[in-house]
């Protein structure tokens, strides 16, 4: 079982740390654009303290945050994006599900099959079973790794196929233009696996909704987030 979260020697309320982390991870929001906005409401903190918050409690909440579970019909979508960290290129290899929700991400050095085996080494772990099918762009690598982790799942390989994976890169790409880039790989991983639990949370389905059913998954989502930091009424 999951270990409650300690708020144990913070000067400020639980509730005050989990909405600045809350903003920090939800919004394309600056550190002390957040500080701004908690000034305005009367919360004097500063955006280093912000900073350090998101660092600490940020992985706690994501851990805690509902999963959604696997399905033997779910297709997976792999991509990798180029990312410059202090001035050197990496990879960020991310997958997808039919719905856009992340199921893993990771940062590597490569872009081979050696990466492409890993990235599917840990989804097959997590998820705990093979998916339907995946679908990639052209990048052989995949195959080669398919091949090696799961040689009877179905693999497609096109460009065209594969918008659900490329587009799931572009939230991250805004909030690294907001934050002039990433100074370490550990720092983009913990970003990331948190900016994307708290995404799958709140952003809703792509299937058409109504304004009801939109507010409605907005507060079952705020719900989750309060009780993954401990902090309901």
């Amino acid at each position: 079982m999951t270990k409650p979260i300690s708020y144990k020697r913070h000067r400020f309320p639980s509730q005050i740390i989990a909405h600045a982390v809350w903003l920090y991870f939800r919004f394309p929001l600056s550190l002390r654009l957040v500080e701004e906005m908690l000034f305005e409401r009367g919360i004097l903190v500063s955006y280093d303290t912000i900073r350090r918050w998101g660092k600490k409690f940020g992985p706690a909440y994501a851990r805690r945050l509902r999963r959604k579970p696997p399905r033997p019909t779910d297709i997976w979508h792999l991509d990798e994006a180029v990312i410059s960290i202090a001035g050197e290129k990496h990879w960020l290899w991310r997958a997808v599900d039919q719905d856009g929700y992340v199921l893993d991400e990771i940062v590597q050095m490569r872009r081979d099959t050696k990466a492409a085996k890993r990235l599917l080494t840990r989804l097959m772990k997590k998820q705990g079973m093979a998916p339907k099918r995946i679908v990639t762009d052209k990048l052989s690598s995949y195959g080669a790794a398919r091949r090696q982790v799961m040689p009877r799942v179905e693999h497609r390989s096109h460009k065209g196929l594969n918008n659900r994976a490329e587009n799931s890169h572009l939230p991250l790409r805004k909030r690294e233009r907001v934050m002039q880039g990433f100074q370490s790989v550990g720092g983009l991983q913990r970003f990331t696996s948190v900016f994307s639990a708290v995404r799958n949370l709140f952003v809703p389905p792509h299937s058409r909704q109504s304004a009801l059913a939109t507010h409605l998954h907005r507060l079952q989502a705020m719900g989750a987030w309060k009780a993954a930091a401990g902090v309901l009424a």
